[in-house]
């Protein structure tokens, strides 16, 4: 498998990601110290508390002017209280004996901290999703609940493309599950709430409030560590502060519904209200997915590449003068090795389409082939045009 057809996260610096783009797990990386309260016996209805609170300024009465500002603040209350019982923090560590999690990971420590949220009940477990880089590499999964209690999860799946995973763990003594909303019918400054567990506060959620930005927005993204950008997520862009521990948190609408899963936000000097989150209605079908197959199936040619428009000294490729765009295959492995690519040629169509990127040549094979499927490749070597037919193998897990 080429390393540069596997998804890596999206992360800072060196890691792939430009630098101002950070994984809201943040603690997945690092190691942070957890901070985690523990109640005697059943937790207090926080919901209403806060909600009693909230619903009387001093003197007892609403003044008329004050009257849609606490409505509001009210349904924002009853949202955050309808879903915070079923988010949850998720810890990854490494089993004991071993290094840490992702041990060829430059940076990455021995423990995780993110997000999650309790969507569905299997029997007498229930199910937990989270972002995949806040389990990725860990080989043991423990899960905090609203009460406080540490229960021991298990990875059902996990995709790197869209970073999510489902978790599942035991189900007794959990009342409240999450409901899904319709990530399709969000608007532009529509109310937006967040929820997570930033940088190990407590177990008890935290809550933010913002609007949706822009309901789908196409970010580029680097799958590898070389920082040239090669992938696209479609995502909900939020001003809800979305903090490291977040990850895999819900995003959720004034009904209380899950519409997203934080995933990223901006980090840079000078930037503010930058976060997003995966549309729920994307992540339903990966979600499925991953419960039935544990995986996502996903065909690769096996090349690393580089676009030609960066790639400096192309005189040596001997390409004809009309040749300006294309890839350019730096090392071959799997079915590209098999079918006698080299490192060198410059691939210019696939199934007689032009081909002008990487992020062009991975969108048609993940959104347009399939595993086992033959594939043409056009390509140049020392000035010639060449086809050669490649059968496409399984993308598999790092």
């Amino acid at each position: 498998m080429s390393r540069r057809e596997a998804w890596r996260l999206p992360r800072s610096g060196p890691f792939g990601l430009p630098v101002w783009m950070l994984p809201a797990a943040g603690g997945a990386f690092v190691t942070l110290a957890i901070v985690l309260a523990f109640y005697a016996g059943e937790a207090q209805p926080q919901a209403e508390a806060v909600a009693a609170m909230a619903v009387t300024p001093p003197g007892g009465a609403v003044r008329p002017e004050m009257a849609g500002e606490r409505q509001a603040s009210d349904m924002v209350v009853g949202a955050a209280a309808k879903v915070w019982p079923a988010v949850v923090s998720i810890l990854g560590s490494a089993a004991e004996g071993e290094q840490g999690a992702d041990a060829a990971v430059p940076g990455r420590g021995p423990m995780g901290l993110g997000s999650g949220v309790i969507f569905a009940r299997a029997g007498d477990k229930v199910r937990v999703v989270t972002n995949n880089h806040v389990v990725d590499g860990f080989t043991q999964l423990d899960v905090i609940t609203l009460t406080g209690e540490k229960r021991k999860a298990t990875l059902v799946g996990r995709d790197q493309i869209t970073d999510l995973a489902v978790l599942e763990m035991e189900g007794n003594g959990i009342k409240e599950i999450a409901e899904f909303g319709d990530s399709d019918a969000l608007q532009p400054g529509e109310t937006a709430i967040a929820v997570g567990n930033p940088l190990g506060l407590g177990y008890a959620p935290t809550v933010t409030k913002g609007i949706i930005s822009w309901p789908k927005r196409t970010i580029p993204v680097s799958l590898g560590r070389e920082g040239e950008f090669d992938w696209e997520m479609d995502v909900i862009q939020t001003d809800a502060a979305i903090n490291h521990g977040n990850s895999g948190g819900a995003l959720v609408n004034l009904d209380g519904r899950v519409v997203g899963i934080n995933t990223l936000k901006v980090a840079d000097m000078g930037v503010e209200g930058l976060g997003f989150a995966i549309p729920i209605n994307e992540a339903k079908s990966i979600i499925e997915t991953l419960i039935k197959e544990h995986r996502i199936k996903r065909p690769y040619i096996g090349v690393v590449t580089q676009d030609l428009q960066a790639f400096k000294g192309t005189e040596e490729l001997k390409l004809p003068k009309d040749v300006k765009q294309g890839v350019l295959v730096i090392d071959v492995t799997g079915p590209a090795k098999s079918a006698g690519l080299k490192s060198s040629d410059v691939i210019v169509e696939l199934d007689g389409k032009p081909v002008d990127s990487t992020l062009s040549l991975r969108k048609y094979i993940y959104s347009v082939k399939k595993v086992g499927e033959k594939l043409s490749i056009t390509y140049y070597r020392s000035g010639k045009k060449h086809t050669v037919s490649v059968t496409l193998e399984e993308l598999k897990e790092r």
